[in-house]
């Protein structure tokens, strides 16, 4: 019987997924450093980006909306491919 790995199973699942390795909370931070958060909120409009913006109340808002946490990793990829 051979037992399979759980590990390098989800690791192979990834391979194309081009944020895989990548926290939330290092996207933000990169994207707030290089870009600010007035240029988020015109790009993605929600309110935690343009009203009182910090990490904490952004990560916890993107966790919790996928819509929201899907155009925000797309935008993320967008600008780091250029």
């Amino acid at each position: 019987m051979k037992i399979k790995n759980a590990r390098s199973s989800s690791v192979e699942g990834q391979a194309n997924n081009p944020l895989h390795g990548i926290k939330l909370e290092e996207m933000l931070e990169y994207m707030v450093a290089r870009f600010g958060w007035e240029y988020l909120g015109s790009e993605i409009s929600i309110r935690c980006f343009n009203v009182d913006p910090s990490i904490k109340s952004s990560l916890k808002f993107l966790r919790r909306t996928p819509w929201a946490r899907a155009e925000f990793e797309q935008l993320y990829l967008h600008s780091v491919e250029k």
